[in-house]
């Protein structure tokens, strides 16, 4: 039964559009945070809608946890990833290691860490 398959459930939202790279995003920043308006600057292309979509349900699976300061104009929110969204990130690593290794030509990529990647 492939809905029972542990590959197929996880794919169900960490395939998502967007996903992995808001996963990156939040890695790249200081502590594994980012505020929301930075992921979204940092990702052109997606919209806020989706963006908020998104980070919600990474926080429902765990992999982020959210924090509000509701003092501030204004409301601003946090994201950080937990054990669980940095362990999904040597996931992505083995990821790129393969792309370069198979896929991609790109010097650029592979001679740094995610984590540092401006790109």
């Amino acid at each position: 039964m492939q809905d029972e398959c542990t590959v197929n459930q996880t794919v169900k939202y960490l395939g998502k559009k967007w996903m992995l790279l808001i996963i990156l995003e939040l890695y790249k920043g200081e502590g594994y945070t980012r505020r929301f308006t930075e992921v979204k600057e940092r990702l052109p292309g997606i919209t806020a809608k989706v963006l908020s979509a998104r980070l919600k349900e990474l926080e429902e699976e765990g992999l982020v946890e959210k924090r509000v300061e509701a003092g501030t104009v204004p409301v601003r929110s946090e994201y950080t990833l937990t054990g669980s969204g940095l362990e999904i990130v040597e996931v992505i690593k083995v990821i790129k290691r393969w792309a370069l290794r198979r896929k991609i030509d790109n010097l650029a990529c592979g001679a740094q860490d995610c984590h540092d990647c401006v790109l």
